[in-house]
């Protein structure tokens, strides 16, 4: 049976012949040490020409595609293919890890580039979007991702000679990549018209910023920046694949089969064609080149390697081949010499010499070859071809003998008879054919018994019979050579095979896994001698079994390499190698193999580093030779950390409740309960499933774990403090090596870590984010700063982290079974090991990942579960402790002994300063010296070695060791009982804490008068404990049965226990005695209860739906209630004792009367009258408010009511206790809710005085003690409850602006829509139809006598030369964004300057001067911004913009940080938060940003941001957040407000710790919508609420209100940092004493109010900011204003529209000045030159156009409601108004036309004033005579007119201004240049176009200015063309563009 363990063996990977030169390119380099690397199928190989060796790096598991070299030529980078495929990068000369590089791409990593210095690595994934990603490899870190392109990408580079800049190229593009912050921003390549459109196919940089690329069609293009300068044409006479850089030049390579040289400047040195080489052929094509010095590799297509010495470049020798195309399927040795034969579908045989590791013969045949097989005598080869013939060769010279095609499908296998007169063939079509060799191979015989293709062949070694296996898995016997099939297998049984290759039969049963396919095991050949067997699969291993292998699911060893399949697989003639052969890869791999004997030499050579085990996978067959596992540790394995309900999916459960539950809230509900309630003290600790998770701490207090409580129990005072942070059961906890910190790992869906303090019990990270279900192992390095955790998840991942910044530094999954203990290797911090069942892993550090490497067991024994681990003196050493009680002793990874330490399991384990200590489950304790040679010294726990001060009772000797720690002069031990004991040196011991053992605890009860309280468990044991401070277990008894309930009499003498088999017993209550037991019932009794007064009866409810009543003094049942429909699961009395309440499990309230037990009917009215003498009921009116609104899915179990019956405690199935204020009607009622058990709170109940609350977990045996915190007494501190579920209804008032605000939606550009209601087809869409002359054929001469042509427009002479207008430079911007932005105005450089933004540019603009400079990155709308107030940061500014989905794209939302002063972008940072970012903040120390997004969680983000790293990010509220900011002395918290809530959070490693505010504390407060925050000395925070009302919180609780701080609701809010003194804005209207500004002392006593004066109606500020004795503001009516501090005076800064569209737009026929008309009803009147608003009207309606007469002393303004008003210029007074129509009037021009289908939008004036043309909103445009309005057809006569203006967007003449995107938008307006050859045209995508007029043709070549938000509504030259006007729909803003001419 020795197939049960996997051969003692071993295969050396020696040599693989190939190259992969197939859908791969540039992966072909010479290191540094001139060494060539690349890869084929999964192995990256450096081979060594001088020496003729190879090296394999395999740490990939799958086909390996991509390579990259590090500049310095010594690490390489390579990426594989895969569902999860990772990047290695590792080292040329050891070929071992540096780092991996995994968890972001999908499906395979095409490309890859270092850059300049070697530091950043970018990749291209082959997923749908090609994401390009750049990492920092050395850290394993990904800086920043962005989809690549929508097609493949082969090609990608690092500009080497400008930092942050990348070039990738691919199908029909090119991309130029910048790098800032975390976003990768393209730019396509434009080819104009230098070159076609095509695809390229690979790219070098060159200085200047120039770039060559190789196309597909042989030219190479040339860039310069993003534009194609110049092509060199025919470089290559096909595509150009590869392209390599390097000091001399350049070198490329084609599928044309040459190689070029160029030199730097890309000027031809030379051409060598490949093709007319000696070893060439026709067909020969290049993938890959490198040129280094006087050498150049050339890799090609056919897997060859060509070496060229460039001054004899017409003699390449080649030094590597393979196969090429197709798979390869043949593989044949010779029988005496050292020689491979194979053959493949590229029709080649080859020849190959083992020794000399070279092809020493080829040969091409007609056909694809499938099979060959040599004859005995190594004279005859024999190939099988795909098309059913086969032939035969002489094998000296390669010479047809003979060529048969019996068949027509493919030969699959041939073989030769060992006696070598037989030739098999097997043919797929099901037969084989016997073929005798001497008669010139006359076919002898068929055998036909297959049903399917014939798969393997085997001979006798008699030659007399053949085996056969077919598709089916059948194996078949022949007689031969005449073919009979043999029918009688006894007639089989003792033939001996000459060679066994059959992948069926019984000596090979066991190479097949239990469960398998029968065909993905391809071949297998086995080694009679030495008694191995090797397979070859489908998933590219190669295994050794031992031979032969009987049983199913035999043991082997693996060795990857090969991709995808093997398709064969042999051993050498003489059993020295093996040869397998890779299908898909054309691959040749050679073994070696080392037997057993020579293993031990060879250990020594370090094995394989891999990232999948080498090593065998372990099947689980029936392994008899492993001991049984210890009862413990299977019971621990069993246990599962799965949760029906996660805490973290609470939120998303209750949303979808609540849906369902809208109706039933509208009830007010009662306010939670003024008490609270704090944990005081834990009896427990996890010790039955936790291993080393108790220590001592600095000060000699004691740390460990119980439920989801960290403990800290002080010994001395008896007292403990508790770490409440986690929400589920803690499962591990390590020590820091400085003693103060603790790091606790629990539960959860997505489990997290908290790293916390001792002292101060605050968190100080919380890691999370790359674990599942748990974690179960955590220990700190020795230098304190990194963590190693392992998880519960199937792979049981395990993760290294940097805890105080919360990365995640490298994590691999550890391992299939399951891990009990990790630790830091603590003298290398890159080490670690891991142990668990039946395994212990050595691992170290590479980048991202781990590699891992099992410990190497040899002859000393087998792989033993580890329970314990630690390391030992040197790196070196280890110390494992397993399962059966040795201790074994590691050297590196390899056993060098065992010791016996204990009986059964070792534990825990501890390393001392000179020595060791164990525990073990034989309860022992032992020391051992430093070597574990001898053992110094044991201690046993036992009752008698108990000292006097102890806290309880131990309840057995010998109670099995968990965890041990040493320090203060003892030993620390926890056992699986629950106990923690300290054991002195001289061998006294003391019990410190205890309790329940494993089993649920659910019986508790409370004593009448004294405080003690008794528990009974599932552990057998009824325990009594003491809740004044002793805090003890003050006596326990053993029982036969566990139980579930117990009750104490009601004069306290007596205890009543209900027990699981259904029987009951009562106890005297001191001594623990027996008074009476009773066995009446067979199923659990649930609950037992004495009646109230004298105690004289008592009721025994049980599982089986009865309750009995007994008389306590006759101890005779008296009565039995029935009529419970289902188990019973609590009872209790009323105060008289006579009637009874029962709960049922099917959730029925039922009364009986006592004693008889007859069932009562109350209504439910009368029972709320009925006192009771306990309420521990969870059903009925009183108490409906208690069932959450996720009642479905978690059960309330337990419920206790206080003596004065105000306050209710409930637990419940998520372990959470609750306070509800008594009675609680409606439903969801509201509560203080506590987290500290972990699942089950199985039950609670109140002292007898109220004064402790005392609680039972369930599954987490703990006893928790409450204290009752009354009213009055928790000012003191600040209480740790949650309020409650449902937030209030009630909200603090209404605004319209608030409302407004929070309901917008923002659209993006790139998804804008017309603003107009067009219809009809896009004029670029339309038939054109043809003139009169085309009609009727004439055809005019080019030149003709006809008059010219008139020109299309009247030119207003300007300047005698018509220039050309070149470009537009945005000098002006009127507008500000206030209507629904905050806080965005402040002052820079000492308020010299201020800075805000409108639309998406920022503005910096200068007080005095009023001049405006712009920061125009943004692509879409800005919406907050902020300045780092921190002096190392001056100037910098951060702004957030709208975007659309989170996908990283260049539409994802992003915030810039950028410098105010020079508008350079510092760092763009691509957020996760869709629809776009609302809120951003600086840190104090200005180095985090926080980002706040518009998404439906309203996601919160930390940002680094100079390096673009996201350090934390968090849901923030299910509402509209307004506001997030920092406080401004701290880098870690801040505040959030928004539609109803305020937020307090904190930054804790890469956590977001946030807090409630809490109103509790004063009477009556709402929640109310809040609107701004400023801050104040001692943790005070201001709110500004939508009621006016400014709130000030301590901490998170709400300490007073400041009422009607402002009428209306507060927008903004300012803290000073220089003062203190806080600015408050709102929404007033002026009066005497109030005023919409107000400064505040730093405590908001006192404020002096500020008017603006604006003559509004009402003020409403939006934005504050207070810079040296002035006070900035912003108003929602878009208007900046500067108020003066000291004399109140105001000064307007900036102006612009309200509300838009600003439709309306003219210039003054001849000076600067030009009007606006928009919705808010104004028109104003602008000056350029003065920079700002000269007038304004308001008309009170909204107007929608304006015009100028044409001397410009008049303007006409067109009303939406139809009118139009005449205004006189000088004063802006009314001179007339007309009203004819009733609809909006769009365009005035001063000079009644009818058929005008749909509404007008433009109208121009001819030059004589004589006709009208018009457009529509159907896309079409008509002509009118002026003023008949007579509608002109001619076209030849429109064709003729000369206009005045030209305003209209349809006509031929402007088709080209129509892009290929307007299906959605439109174009909305265009204006002509007087000069009359250029013309400017504004969209609803925000773009200002340039074109040059007329523009006939579609889609015409133009220049795009950005700025404006969606919809450019107008637009317009002013006089002289100096300036183009532009006004925006959503922006309500005008921008000013200064033209720039083209020069004469």
């Amino acid at each position: 049976m020795a197939a049960r363990s996997a051969p003692s063996c071993h295969l050396r990977l020696e040599w693989v012949y190939g190259y992969r030169g197939h859908q791969c390119r540039n992966n072909l380099y010479y290191t540094a040490a001139k060494e060539i690397v690349y890869f084929v199928a999964g192995v990256g190989v450096v081979y060594s020409p001088r020496e003729h060796r190879q090296k394999f790096y395999r740490g990939h598991s799958d086909d390996i595609i991509s390579l990259a070299l590090h500049p310095e030529r010594v690490l390489v980078a390579t990426g594989q293919v895969g569902k999860e495929p990772y990047i290695c990068i590792w080292d040329s000369y050891t070929v071992q890890t540096i780092s991996v590089l995994k968890d972001v791409h999908t499906h395979g990593v095409a490309c890859l580039a270092f850059d300049l210095d070697g530091q950043r690595l970018v990749s291209v994934g082959l997923d749908s979007k090609n994401a390009v990603c750049i990492w920092d490899w050395k850290r394993g870190k990904m800086l920043s991702m962005a989809p690549g392109h929508t097609d493949r990408i082969f090609d990608i580079s690092w500009d080497l000679y400008q930092p942050n800049k990348l070039v990738s190229c691919g199908v029909k593009h090119i991309k130029f990549w910048s790098l800032c912050g975390n976003a990768l921003t393209p730019k396509r390549g434009v080819f104009g018209k230098t070159g076609d459109l095509q695809t390229i196919l690979c790219l070098a940089c060159a200085r200047d910023e120039l770039t060559y690329s190789g196309a597909l069609n042989g030219d190479i293009y040339v860039w310069k920046g993003i534009n194609l300068i110049r092509t060199i044409q025919g470089a290559h006479t096909a595509g150009i694949f590869s392209m390599n850089a390097c000091e001399e030049g350049f070198a490329t390579g084609g599928r044309d089969g040459c190689i070029r040289l160029w030199d730097l400047t890309f000027k031809p040195i030379t051409v060598i064609d490949l093709r007319e080489a000696d070893q060439g052929y026709k067909g020969l094509s290049v993938r890959s080149v490198c040129w280094r010095g006087d050498h150049i590799l050339v890799g090609t297509q056919d897997s060859e390697i060509f070496e060229i010495v460039v001054h004899e470049r017409n003699k390449p020798f080649l030094i590597m081949q393979g196969h090429c195309d197709g798979e390869l399927w043949a593989l044949a040795v010779h029988p005496t010499k050292p020689l491979a034969v194979t053959g493949s579908d590229d029709r080649s045989v080859r020849i190959w010499s083992l020794v000399d590791h070279a092809l020493i013969a080829r040969c091409n045949m007609e056909e694809p070859i499938r099979s060959a097989a040599v004859n005995v005598d190594g004279i005859h080869l024999a190939l099988g071809m795909k098309d059913g013939s086969f032939t035969v060769l002489r094998v000296r010279d390669m010479t047809e003998v003979v060529h048969i095609k019996d068949r027509k499908e493919a030969i699959h296998e041939l073989k030769y008879s060992p006696d070598g007169t037989y030739l098999a063939v097997g043919c797929n079509d099901s037969s084989v054919d016997i073929y005798g060799v001497a008669q010139r191979y006359k076919k002898f015989g068929e055998c036909v018994g297959s049903l399917s293709f014939i798969t393997h062949l085997d001979w006798s070694s008699d030659s007399r019979y053949l085996q056969t296996n077919d598709g089916n898995g059948k194996r078949l016997f022949y007689r031969m050579p005449g073919g009979k099939e043999v029918a009688n297998k006894e007639e089989i049984k003792g033939v001996h095979w000459a060679s066994w290759t059959c992948v069926s039969g019984l000596e090979v049963n066991g190479i097949w896994p239990k469960y398998s396919d029968v065909n993905d095991i391809n071949s297998v050949d086995g080694n009679y001698i030495g008694q191995v067997l090797v397979t070859a699969d489908d998933y590219g291993i190669i295994k050794l079994f031992r031979y032969p292998c009987l049983r199913k699911g035999a043991k082997f060893k693996k060795y990857i390499g090969h991709s995808a399949h093997v398709t064969n697989v042999r051993w050498s003639h003489d059993y020295q190698w093996v040869i397998s052969i890779g299908g898909a890869d054309h691959s040749v791999f050679q073994w070696k193999f080392i037997p057993e004997r020579k293993l031990k030499d060879a250990l020594h050579i370090a094995p394989q580093e891999s990232l999948a085990d080498s090593n065998s996978d372990e099947s689980d067959s029936d392994l008899s030779d492993v001991p049984e596992l210890d009862s413990e540790i299977e019971q621990e394995t069993q246990l599962t950390y799965r949760r029906q309900v996660y805490k973290e999916d609470l939120p998303q459960l209750k949303e979808q409740y609540k849906e369902k539950q809208k109706s039933g809230t509208s009830k007010r509900r009662e306010r939670a309960p003024g008490n609270s309630i704090r944990l005081h003290f834990v009896h427990g600790y996890r010790g039955y499933d936790c291993r080393s998770n108790l220590f001592y701490t600095q000060t000699g207090e004691i740390v460990y774990h119980v439920a989801a409580v960290g403990v800290v129990y002080n010994r001395q005072q008896n007292t403990q403090r508790f770490y409440l942070g986690h929400d589920d059961d803690i499962l591990c906890l390590a020590m820091h090596p400085v003693r103060e910190l603790v790091a606790t790992g629990q539960v959860g869906r997505d489990p997290s870590i908290h790293i916390w303090d001792t002292e101060t019990t605050k968190p100080l990270s919380i890691l999370k984010g790359y674990h599942q279900y748990g974690v179960c192992a955590v220990d700190f390095s020795a230098d304190g700063r990194r963590l190693a955790s392992a998880g519960l998840d199937d792979g049981h991942t395990v993760v290294l982290w940097d805890w105080k910044r919360g990365e995640r530094l490298s994590a691999t999954r550890g391992s299939k079974d399951k891990i009990f203990v990790v630790k830091m290797n603590p003298y290398v911090p890159d080490k670690l090991m891991t142990a668990g069942i039946k395994h212990i892993k050595f691992w170290r550090r590479a980048g991202g990942g781990l590699i891992g490497r099992k410990g190497y067991v040899g002859t000393l024994g087998k792989n033993e579960t580890m329970m314990s681990a630690v390391y030992g003196w040197t790196e070196e050493m280890a110390f494992s402790g397993t399962s059966t009680g040795d201790v074994c002793i590691w050297r590196d990874i390899f056993l060098v002994k065992t010791v016996k330490a204990h009986d059964g399991p070792v534990f825990s384990m501890h390393a001392l300063e000179k020595g060791f200590v164990t525990g073990g489950k034989d309860g022992v304790v032992a020391l051992w010296d430093d070597s574990f040679e001898r053992c110094l010294k044991t201690y046993a726990i036992k009752r008698a070695a108990l000292a006097p001060g102890s806290k309880g009772l131990l309840l057995e000797d010998n109670p099995s060791i968990r965890a041990i720690s040493l320090g203060h002069g003892h030993i620390l031990v926890g056992t699986k009982n629950g106990e923690i004991l300290e054991v002195d040196k001289s061998g006294p011991i003391t019990l410190l804490v205890q309790g329940h053992m494993e089993g649920e605890v659910w019986g508790l009860a409370t004593h009448p008068y004294l405080p003690i309280c008794a528990t009974v468990s599932d552990d057998k044991t009824l325990r009594i404990w003491d809740l004044s401070p002793s805090h003890c277990m003050l006596a326990v008894r053993k029982l036969k049965k566990g139980g579930r309930c117990c009750c104490f009499s009601p004069d306290g003498k007596a205890l009543a226990v209900g027990l699981n088999d259904g029987s009951f017993l009562m106890a005297n209550a001191d001594t623990l005695e027996d008074l009476v037991s009773f066995h009446h019932r067979k199923d659990i009794i649930s609950d037992i209860r004495f009646s109230p007064g004298s105690g004289k009866y008592l009721a025994v409810a049980s599982h089986d739906s009865f309750i009995d009543i007994y008389n306590v003094m006759s101890s005779k049942r008296v009565g039995i209630c029935k009529g419970a429909t289902s188990y019973i699961t609590h009872v209790d009395w009323d105060i008289r004792g006579k009637l009874l309440q029962v709960n049922t499990g099917a959730k029925e309230q039922l009364f009986f009367e006592a004693p008889r037990g007859k069932k009562q009917t109350v209504p439910s009215g009368e029972a709320e009258k009925i006192v009771w003498a306990s309420w521990t009921s969870v059903l009925g009116l009183c108490c409906e408010g208690i069932w959450p609104v996720i009642g479905e899915v978690m059960d309330i179990t337990a419920s206790c009511l206080t003596s004065d019956k105000t306050v209710l405690a409930t637990g419940d199935d998520l372990g959470f206790v609750k306070l509800f204020r008594y009675p609680a009607k409606g439903k969801f009622g509201k509560f203080k809710r506590y987290v500290a058990h972990s699942t089950h709170v199985t039950n609670v109940r109140w002292t007898y005085d109220d004064s402790m609350l005392v609680t039972l977990g369930g599954a987490d045996m703990s006893l928790m003690v409450w204290t009752n915190e009354m009213e009055g007494y928790r000012e003191k501190r600040p209480c740790d409850s949650e309020e409650s579920d449902i937030d209030s209804e009630e909200d603090g008032g209404y605004d319209s602006d608030v409302t407004r605000e929070n309901e917008i939606s923002y659209t993006i550009r790139a998804l804008s829509t017309n603003i107009r209601p067009m219809f009809g087809i896009k004029p670029h869409l339309q038939q054109k139809e043809p003139s009169t002359d085309e009609r009727q054929g004439v055809v005019r001469p080019p030149v003709s006598r006809a008059p010219p042509q008139p020109e299309k427009l009247q030119t207003n002479n300007v300047g005698k030369k018509k220039r050309p207008i070149e470009d537009l430079v945005l000098e002006l911007v009127f507008g500000y964004r206030g209507r629904d932005c905050r806080n965005n105005v402040h002052y820079l450089n000492d308020g010299d300057d201020i800075i805000y933004h409108t639309a998406s540019v920022g503005i910096l603009h200068n007080v005095a001067t009023g001049t405006q400079s712009f920061y125009q990155e943004h692509n879409d709308d800005i919406l907050c911004l902020t300045v780092n107030q921190h002096p190392k940061f001056i100037n910098i500014v951060a702004t957030g913009q709208v975007g659309d989905s989170a996908d990283m794209s260049a539409t994802a939302p992003s915030v810039h940080i950028w410098d105010a002063v020079n508008k350079q972008t510092l760092s763009i940072l691509r957020c996760y938060h869709s629809k776009g970012v609302c809120s951003v903040s600086f840190s104090a120390t200005g180095k985090l940003l926080l980002s706040v997004g518009l998404d439906p969680e309203h996601t919160v983000t930390i940002w680094r941001w100079q390096e673009g790293a996201r350090i934390a990010s968090r849901a923030g509220h299910s509402q509209r957040i307004f506001v997030a900011e920092f406080r401004p002395d701290s880098d870690s918290q801040f505040v959030s407000v928004g539609v109803k809530h305020v937020k307090f959070w904190t930054l804790a490693g890469r956590a977001l710790l946030s807090k409630k505010g809490l109103l509790s504390a004063l009477e009556d407060a709402r929640m109310q919508t809040m609107l701004a925050v400023a801050f104040g000395a001692n943790n005070l925070t201001f709110t500004g609420t939508v009621s006016g009302d400014v709130c000030v919180w301590k901490d998170h609780v709400l300490c007073r209100i400041v009422a009607r701080a402002h009428n209306g609701p507060v927008f903004a809010m300012y803290t000073t940092l220089r003062d203190g003194l806080i600015v408050t804005g709102g929404k007033e209207r002026p009066s005497k004493e109030g005023g919409a500004v107000k400064l505040w002392d730093q405590e908001l006593r006192r404020c002096r109010a500020f008017r603006l004066e604006t003559g509004q109606a009402s003020d409403c500020v939006r934005s504050v900011c207070r810079g040296k004795g002035k006070i900035l503001v912003g108003t929602r009516n878009a208007e900046i204003i500067e108020v003066g501090e000291k004399n109140a005076a105001c000064n307007v800064l900036v102006n612009g529209h309200v509300d838009g569209p600003v439709w309306g737009l003219a210039t003054h026929p001849s000076r600067d000045f030009f009007l606006s008309a928009a919705e808010d009803g104004t028109v104003r009147l602008w000056d350029i030159a003065d920079r700002k608003m000269l007038n304004k009207v308001n008309l009170g309606h909204a107007a929608r156009t304006v015009c100028y007469s044409p001397e410009g002393d008049m303007v006409a303004i067109g009303m939406k409601n139809g009118e139009f008003i005449i205004l006189l210029v000088s004063s802006l007074k009314i001179w007339g108004k007309k009203r004819d129509r009733r609809c909006a009037i769009h365009d005035i021009r001063i000079s009644y036309c009818k058929d005008i289908p749909s509404f007008v939008i433009q109208m121009d004036f001819s030059a004589d004033g004589r006709h009208l043309q018009v457009s529509t909103g159907c896309y079409k445009r008509h002509v009118y005579e002026v003023p008949s309005g007579k509608h002109l057809m001619d076209q030849a006569a429109i064709d003729r007119i000369t206009w005045a203006t030209w305003t209209s967007v349809l006509g031929d003449e402007v088709m080209g201004i129509w892009s290929r995107h307007a299906e959605k938008a439109d174009v909305n307006c265009a204006c002509v240049s007087h000069s009359g050859i250029s013309l400017v045209t504004g969209d609803d995508f925000g773009m200002v176009k340039l074109f040059d007029f007329p523009c006939p043709e579609k889609f015409a070549k133009h220049k795009r200015f950005l700025g404006h938000s969606p919809h450019v509504t107008n637009i317009r030259f002013t006089s002289g063309d100096r300036h183009v006007i532009s006004a925006g729909g959503d922006d309500c803003s005008l921008f000013v563009w200064k033209c720039v001419h083209m020069p004469h």
